[in-house]
């Protein structure tokens, strides 16, 4: 009677991405069959040493290290020292160290090369962090726990240092996540970078997933693997889990898989997928559930196979990066696809357009057989498949969208659809004196106006899409505006008699007598070009197309305000403005002056007005006078003066 038992392998479990870089690379190397040599196992799992041993790779310490020899450097990185040590030796170096762990070497030696202390959360005699502690140039610290660095902030006095905190990139998520508390609470001004791998909390994640479903968990790893050993640990907290290296292992450890339901396997990142296969397929024959066979020398097979510049391959993706994305090509290569190769838009990051396990398809650009490494294209393949709709966008007179990638000569180049479209200066900028580079990077709409299928090439228009648009704007305002209508525009231009106003597709025109209540010396002096501005519709011509605004507000009318606070027989203080022949005018309020004759300056008689007054002088006076339907206010100084004096002047002018 078969065994019902489900089996499920976690999608995330084996070779991490530096991982299979490094195998790849020596792996490589054997063509070559040249004294090559692995600084330590090349990583934590004795079945993939010892195929290497079989094949004439053997580990070394630095100092067992010959001249003359090629010495692989692990993905775990090595200290400055080691590096030195190398050369000096005249050894060959090839450097696998995962890119992850390069970063945090780089980290590592600027943070302390600048005075700052460094914190590693990880296990101090883990190679990783050995490597990690070897780039600091000062102070450098290991805590492997939160406890860890409790202890090491009550044994150590970092309140007048500068810290960096660093991760192992196999650190345990949730101890970082527990740890994170206490950086703040012991060291609030410390930077801290988050530098475990993506990938080994990935599947530490799923792990734990799984775990929580399983009867057992099976973790598939070398018995000396840090990130494998947490794995279990992991697992331990949620069902019963043993750790295996090989389907040897698995078959003489006693386990008991009678009754269990569902079995999980998860495996370190050191575990190569044959021995993970390896094991499902002697846990399923335990189980008298017989799998199909496993050929290790075929799956290897397909490893090994050939690749040529300009070939099409699938890829599945493997990681994610800021820059980059790795992918399986089913070769001895570790694929990569830089940003560049993956989208022409600068908005957008590599997460934005695939994740990991996504099977995408890719040109080869490069290949790089020493490094082990092929260099790949996704934009050249999207852009074959782009073309063809970039014809069909032709025939159907469609609207486009794109990125402005470049500015050439006579033009801008526009990506869509993975095609990069030429646009001529004329078609592409709004006016003639537009500088082209204010559109770069940004996201265009556009017709394509010619296609040449043979070269590949097209040439598209922005202004066509711009004046459909503006046609359509027009047709709508047109058909719903009317004068005394309130609308929303952005100033366009700004002239000597008045100012241009973009209302969305039609400009209107606010006159300089339309522009302010009070006096203005030019436009500028009220808006700027850009300003976005409230206007009511003054006057509409459809046929014509024209359109008056108005900016000034009603209840902004001086005259409205005035009259509404001022009365005949009123006193108040007014600053003379201009001088005449026959009197002073004075502003009362902003928009509003008043005429004080010459006759009403003074008690005595005045000859010139500007022996008595000046510009900008503020004087007392008495509104003696409102005209509303003219506009017009009196303003009187001599009616504010003692009476005997008036009454004396008026004798003196009768006796004359």
């Amino acid at each position: 009677m078969l065994n019902k038992c489900k089996i499920s392998v976690a999608k995330t479990a084996g070779f991490c991405f530096g991982v299979d870089r490094a195998v790849k690379i020596v792996y490589n190397k054997l063509d070559n069959r040249n004294n090559v040599v692995t600084l330590g196992p090349i990583i934590h799992n004795p079945n993939v040493v010892e195929d290497l041993k079989e094949k004439g790779v053997f580990p070394v310490d630095p100092d067992g290290v010959k001249e003359g020899q090629t010495v692989i450097i692990r993905s775990h990185g090595v200290g400055r020292d080691v590096y030195e040590s190398l050369e000096n030796k005249g050894a060959e170096v090839i450097d696998a160290t995962c890119p992850f762990v390069a970063r945090i070497h780089k980290i590592a030696q600027e943070k302390s090369s600048e005075g700052v202390t460094v914190l590693i959360a990880g296990d101090e005699t883990h190679p990783e962090v050995m490597g990690i502690v070897g780039h600091c140039r000062g102070e450098s610290y290991v805590f492997n726990s939160c406890e860890d660095f409790e202890n090491l902030m009550k044994s150590q006095n970092f309140s007048s240092k500068k810290v960096a905190i660093l991760a192992q990139t196999t650190y345990n998520k949730n101890m970082w996540k527990k740890c994170l508390p206490l950086f703040e609470k012991y060291l609030p001004e410390a930077q801290v970078f988050d530098t475990i791998c993506g990938a080994t909390s990935e599947r530490q994640e799923e792990a734990a997933r799984l775990a929580k479903q399983a009867d057992l968990m099976v973790i598939v790893g070398g018995a000396h693997s840090s990130n494998t050993h947490k794995l279990k640990a992991i697992c331990d907290e949620y069902c019963k889990c043993i750790l295996v290296e090989n389907a040897d292992e698995l078959k003489s450890s006693g386990v008991d898989l009678t009754g269990a339901n569902f079995i999980g396997i998860s495996a370190g990142a050191s575990t190569p997928a044959y021995i993970i296969k390896e094991v499902q397929q002697t846990m399923s024959e335990m189980l008298n559930n017989v799998d199909e066979e496993f050929n290790f020398e075929e799956e290897l097979e397909k490893t090994l196979k050939k690749i040529h510049t300009g070939m099409k391959v699938e890829g599945i993706v493997e990681s994610v990066g800021e820059t980059e994305i790795t992918v399986n090509i089913g070769t001895k290569h570790t694929g990569y696809v830089p940003l560049s190769e993956l989208t022409d838009d600068p908005s957008k990051k590599p997460a934005d357009i695939v994740s990991v396990g996504d099977a995408i398809d890719l040109i080869v650009l490069k290949t790089s057989d020493n490094d082990g490494i092929v260099t790949l294209s996704k934009k050249k393949v999207d852009a074959v498949v782009g073309f063809q709709k970039i014809m069909e966008a032709k025939e159907a007179d469609a609207v486009l969208s794109g990125v402005v990638t470049n500015v050439v000569k006579g033009g801008v180049l526009v990506s869509a659809n993975g095609v990069k479209v030429f646009v001529p200066a004329s078609q592409a900028a709004p006016r003639r004196d537009y500088d082209l580079n204010e559109l770069l990077k940004q996201t265009v709409n556009f017709k394509i106006l010619e296609v040449n299928e043979a070269k590949q090439r097209a040439v598209g228009s922005i202004r066509a899409v711009a004046r459909e648009e503006k046609a359509a704007a027009q047709a709508k305002f047109f058909e719903t505006a009317e004068a005394g209508a309130v609308v929303d525009g952005v100033v366009k231009s700004i002239t000597d008699y008045g100012v241009f106003v973009d209302l969305g597709g039609v400009d209107g025109l606010v006159r300089r007598m339309d522009l302010s209540w009070n006096r203005i010396k030019h436009p500028s002096d009220v808006v700027s070009v850009g300003d976005k501005v409230t206007v009511k519709i003054k006057d509409i011509d459809p046929e014509t197309k024209k359109v008056s605004l108005i900016y000034k507000k009603d209840e902004e009318n001086p005259w409205t305000i005035f009259t509404a606070n001022y009365e005949v027989g009123q006193t108040v203080k007014a600053t003379i403005v201009s001088i005449t022949s026959f009197g002073a005018f004075a502003q009362i309020i902003d928009g509003i002056d008043g005429l004080i004759h010459i006759s009403q300056i003074a008690n005595q008689r005045v000859n010139n007005v500007a022996d008595i007054l000046t510009v900008g002088q503020e004087v007392e006076c008495k509104i003696t006078e409102i005209d509303t339907e003219k506009k017009r206010i009196s303003l009187s100084i001599r009616a504010l003066l003692p009476d005997d004096e008036a009454a004396e002047e008026e004798t003196a002018e009768d006796a004359e």
